[in-house]
């Protein structure tokens, strides 16, 4: 199943597949938000946005309207655990 950062559940692991072009800051890729890597939903904010995000190891707080461009693939474990 496809979608994007914005869309996973809490706890839910998926595969970055593809950002759009040039939309992620610089420091996001540095910090591992690149193609290929595992992504993990770890916390919502009370009104739903930031977002707190598990990249590779990183913890990292991104707003919804950011983690809407970055398209995923939910991994094998999430998809059976819906």
């Amino acid at each position: 199943m496809d979608g994007t950062v914005a869309h996973l559940k809490r706890g839910q692991k998926a595969i970055i597949k593809e950002i759009a072009d040039g939309a992620l800051p610089i420091k996001l890729l540095e910090l591992g938000c690149l193609p290929g890597n595992s992504v993990e939903l770890v916390q919502v904010a009370p009104l739903n946005d930031p977002i707190y995000i598990n990249v590779n190891g990183s913890h990292i707080a991104i707003r919804r309207a950011m983690a809407a461009l970055i398209q995923v693939t939910l991994t094998e474990e999430a998809q059976t655990e819906q």
